[in-house]
């Protein structure tokens, strides 16, 4: 009777023990979806290797910082009324009146090129942080823009003993982030006989000052070009047929919509340049004055005016 009791209770305990085996795996199977073992589930998707996972984990920290960034810049603009996503190439003037324009899209600027005078009327681009920051070895490969036709196609060797510099409007320092943009920035399209003393000095002390800007404040907005003041300019070139008209002056416009919108001018002669940066800093509205164009002209219309109208280079840190 004993020994029935025995036997009796091990059987017990055994269908429990079973009992309690098929719960746990019902419940771990509901736990790894579909109903499958965990068995099933690992040979469907294996197990990553540390390396895999912290990879993973980089991507997704990566994104998710960028996607917070892209919020943040975002929510500022809208706070200020000045959405950067409404507007393309807003660095861009308005259509030109009376000046003959052939527009040239490279893939980083744009020029408005004038067959009168050989020269650009204004380049214009953006310059994102990430532009400003290119590594790419500039190539001083000065050429000839295959775009234009053979009668108003300036070549390099046109400047050729003339005294002047080959001025870049776009400057090549920013565009190093890609090579193909590095070859455009040495178009003949994208430059002016310029000073040299000017070309190496001061105007090139504000395209360094413009990266440390874009650096800081995020995407600028940036247009220059040739300003002549006299109806029949100074002219050079080697060839008969190509006469490159020598520019009086030149102008820059700068824009920012960071998280305080600001812009300012700037109008240097075409000479060797001293004093201070602020010297030759003016107002929008003084730019557009002289060379007729409308900048910025996307913008909110009272937005427009009150950044157009201030000169304040002190905002800008200089």
């Amino acid at each position: 009777m004993i020994k029935q009791k025995k036997s009796t209770s091990i059987l017990i305990t055994c269908l429990l023990l079973i009992v309690a085996v098929i719960g746990m795996n019902y419940l771990w199977g509901c736990v790894n979806c579909d109903d499958k073992l965990p068995s099933e589930t690992t040979l469907e998707r294996p197990i990553e290797s540390s390396e895999e996972r912290n990879a993973l984990y980089a991507a997704q920290e990566t994104e998710a910082k960028e996607a917070a960034e892209a919020e943040l810049a975002n929510v500022e603009a809208q706070a200020n009324g000045l959405s950067q996503a409404v507007y393309e190439n807003l660095e861009q003037p308005a259509e030109l009146r009376n000046k003959q324009e052939m527009l040239l899209f490279k893939s980083q600027f744009i020029i408005s090129y004038n067959v009168g005078t050989l020269c650009p009327n204004y380049v214009c681009w953006s310059l994102t942080p990430n532009r400003a920051k290119g590594r790419v070895q500039r190539s001083n490969n000065f050429h000839a823009d295959d775009v234009m036709s053979e009668r108003c196609r300036v070549d390099f060797f046109d400047y050729n003993g003339s005294g002047y510099d080959r001025g870049h409007m776009c400057p090549a320092g920013d565009n190093k982030n890609t090579t193909k943009a590095m070859d455009e920035s040495f178009s003949m399209t994208n430059i002016c006989p310029q000073n040299h003393n000017l070309n190496t000095g001061a105007w090139n002390d504000l395209e360094m000052q413009c990266r440390d800007w874009a650096r800081n404040y995020g995407t600028l907005y940036i247009c220059c070009g040739p300003i002549y003041d006299s109806k029949n300019p100074k002219t050079i070139g080697r060839r008969n047929k190509m006469k490159i008209a020598v520019p009086d002056r030149f102008f820059k416009v700068v824009l920012t919509l960071g998280r305080v919108p600001k812009a300012i001018g700037f109008i240097y002669p075409n000479r060797a340049c001293g004093g201070d940066m602020r010297d030759y800093a003016v107002s929008v509205d003084k730019v557009e004055e002289v060379t007729g164009y409308d900048f910025f002209y996307q913008l909110d219309d009272k937005k427009e005016k009150e950044l157009e109208r201030v000169c304040n280079p002190s905002a800008w840190g200089i």
